[in-house]
Order: structure tokens, then sequence, then C-alpha cells
């Protein structure tokens, strides 16, 4: 009992010293004693606190400088075609409106390195296998993608090929200037076939295209027939579909096995899902999210080559932000007018004066409208220049196959009429078109 008690108060000697601690914590302490234990801990817990949290923020700032470094290093600056340029500066068109821009979007079909499971790599050429000029309004209150049909047959300029020599000026399709001299003779061709000056370029690969569309988590298509096609890897039921990136590269890509077998087909479908894609990233609140923003911007830098005003990861954001507020509705998508080239029914010629009339308005900052097609032609199955219930002036297209200008709409801005065109805007569902 006794060795119980001794147990319990302690070793001896200890019972003297820890009675006016218990004291001082009862009463508070006195001046002589100082503060009281617990405000000791709450200062040394503070202390630790605030050294914890100094630590967290100079290692946020540490990583947040590195992730900006990486994602600054992905992007590939394409200085030859600068150069290039700026040795025919004299024959480029001038810049019309202030603060409008114009970027030429190119996507390669080279098979070399990790694309070479797309084809058969030959040698390392390539050809543009989809182009868009993206007009982005002063306002930043739309922007109008223009894609120009690989087919199409327009004047090639003299360029420069990458061993030094000189091509000669020819007629050809459209597609052959990106292997002839690159991005510079791509810009030159469709500079002199719009008149349209072209601000900054983009050059985007396969693989990164299938990366980006994975960062979001895929894209929704609508299918109205299965799709079996092994050479685009693509095998899908009819109906709404969720693409990841693999497959949505087939999607845009396939020719034969979906739709109607054209190019024309092809490039309204890759037209929808650009606009899909446009509003899943901004339905989903990507460009708010730092957590989410981090790995479409990694697949995007890592995709993109760029003129130089466009290679910093600043320089993209600045362009991001300009388009954030667009709304979705208003992020428009079309084909220029063409037709079957008279010579060749394999190949396009422009629909004139329906080509001349989108690249005026595109050139001077005016605005355009796009319907789905099937609103946008008259009971011929021509685009007879009727869409929604509008009356517009006639065409000039004589193949039903022809994208050509149609309904003309009062312009707020002033008198002259908006041509309306068949194309589609990010907003439209995939599955009501």
């Amino acid at each position: 009992m006794d060795a119980d008690v001794s147990e319990s108060a302690g070793p001896p000697g200890d019972s003297d010293d820890s009675a006016p601690d218990a004291a001082a914590s009862r009463t508070g302490g006195d001046s002589d004693t100082g503060p009281a234990p617990h405000e000791g801990r709450n200062r040394h817990w503070m202390r630790w606190t605030a050294l914890g949290a100094s630590f967290l923020v100079l290692v946020a700032a540490g990583v947040g400088a590195w992730l900006y470094r990486k994602l600054d290093g992905n992007i590939r600056t394409d200085t030859s075609a600068a150069a290039e340029l700026r040795v025919y500066e004299r024959e480029r068109p001038a810049t019309v409106v202030r603060d409008a821009e114009n970027i030429l979007l190119i996507g390669s079909d080279s098979r070399a390195g990790d694309n070479r499971a797309y084809g058969r790599d030959d040698g390392g050429s390539q050809r543009s296998d989809t182009t868009i000029l993206l007009h982005l309004a002063a306002d930043r209150k739309s922007a109008t993608a223009m894609s120009l049909p690989r087919d199409l047959m327009v004047e090639i300029p003299s360029c420069h090929k990458a061993d030094g020599t000189v091509t000669k000026k020819q007629f050809a399709q459209f597609n052959w200037a990106f292997e002839f001299g690159g991005t510079a003779c791509t810009i030159r061709t469709v500079e002199k076939l719009t008149g349209i000056r072209i601000d900054h370029q983009m050059v985007v690969d396969f693989n990164g295209f299938k990366d980006m569309v994975d960062a979001v988590g895929g894209v929704d298509v609508c299918l109205k027939k299965p799709v079996d096609d092994p050479d685009a890897h693509l095998k899908l039921p009819s109906g709404r579909q969720k693409l990841d990136g693999e497959q949505a590269l087939g999607y845009v890509r396939a020719r034969k096995s979906i739709g109607n077998g054209s190019d024309t087909e092809r490039m309204d479908r890759q037209q929808q899902f650009l606009g899909a894609l446009v509003n899943k990233v901004q339905s989903n609140g990507v460009l708010l999210n730092p957590t989410r923003l981090y790995p479409v911007l990694d697949a995007a830098t890592k995709s993109l080559t760029t003129d130089p005003g466009l290679d910093s990861l600043k320089d993209l954001y600045d362009l991001v932000r300009g388009l954030r507020d667009v709304p979705t509705d208003r992020v428009q998508f079309l084909t220029v007018p063409r037709k079957p080239y008279t010579a060749d029914p394999n190949r396009d010629e422009l629909v004139q004066p329906d080509a001349k009339k989108l690249f005026e308005r595109l050139r001077a900052d005016a605005p355009v409208a796009v319907v789905p097609a099937d609103r946008n032609k008259g009971d011929d199955g021509k685009n007879s220049g009727q869409a929604e219930g509008a009356d517009a002036g006639t065409n000039t297209g004589a193949d039903a196959g022809e994208n050509n200008a149609s309904t003309d709409t009062p312009d707020a801005a002033g008198p002259n009429p908006t041509p309306t065109y068949s194309g589609n805007n990010a907003a439209a569902d995939p599955c009501t078109q």
C-alpha cells in the first residue's frame, strides 16, 4: 500500500518543486514566475506555424517557377519561317484593323518520330493535313475559324526549301505549299489567296492533339452510324460517344469510313469536334482552375511550333486570356466557299464571288454568321441563299456540295449586310445537328 502511494507521488524531491508550478498553473502565474506554460506553448506553436507557412510559400513559388519554365520550354520556335517571311515583306498584305489578329493553324501529316504509328514514314516529308485561318475580332467578342481544303487548287509562290533550293511558282493543290517550303510558304500562299495578313502561326502534331483531348477528360461527339476503321484506329457504335485522345485523332482524320468520304465532310467533322473541344474547356472551368489547366497547357505546349511572337507561355496566356470571355456561340467554324475543280473533280476550286466576299469581311474585321449546312440549302439541294427562313441574294455555285455565302442580314454596325455561311459554332450540341 505504501509502495503504491510512493509511486503515485513521484520520485523523492519532486513534490516540493511541482507545487509552485501547480499553483501558478491554477492562478495564471505572477510577475516573478513569468508567463504560464500554455501561453508559451501557444507562442511556440505560432512560431512554427509561421515558419511552416513561409516554407510552403517558398516551395509553392519554387514549384510555380519550375512549372512555368517547364511549360515555357515545351514550346518550339520556328525562326526560319520568320526569316523567310522577312525576305518577302514587301509583297505581304498590310494590317487593316489594329488589334484584330489572324492566326494560321496547321496540322502536319508527318509520319516521322512518334507519329509513325499513323502511317509509313516516307523520309520526313510532310504536307498540311488541316489548315485553319483563325480570325480574332479586335474587340475579342467573336472568333471565326475558316478551314482551307488541302486539295484546293491555288497559286503557290516560289519558295525556299529546307535544302536551300528554290521551287518555281506554280498552280497546284494547297497542301503542297507546306511540303515545298514549310510554314513560310504556306503563309505566303494563304496571304496571296485571301489578301489577309497572317500575324502568327501554330503547327500542331498528332500526339499533341491526342494529349489535349485526354487532358480535358475526353470530348463528346455524335455518330449517325457505327464506325469500324482499322487504319484510323477507330471502332465505335452509333449515338453519342465520349472520345479519348486516340479515338479523337482517328475521328478527325478518318475520311472513307465516316460520312460520304469527301474532304469537305471531313472538314465539317473537324470543325464540329474543335467546337466541342472549345465548349468542353470553357464549360468545365479549365481556364480558371490551375490544377485542371496545367495538364491542358502541358499537352498544348508540347504539341506546338510557333513563330517568335507566340513562343512563350506569357504570349500564349495573353492570347487565351483575350478569348476566355468570348461566348461559345460566337466561336464560329466554316469552310471557304469551294466546289469541285473543273479539270479534276478530285480537287477543289473557290466559288466566286462568295470566297472574295468572305475574305473581305475577315480582312476588315466585319462580322459573318454561320448556320448548319442542312438549314442553309434550298429544296434543290443547293446553297440557294435561304437560311432559317430568311431570303437572301443568289449564289454563284453550281454544285450541291458547294459551301457558299447565303443569307444577308442587316449589320448592326451599318447598312452592309452580314453574309451567312454553312458552318457551326462551339455552343452547338453535336447530337442535335
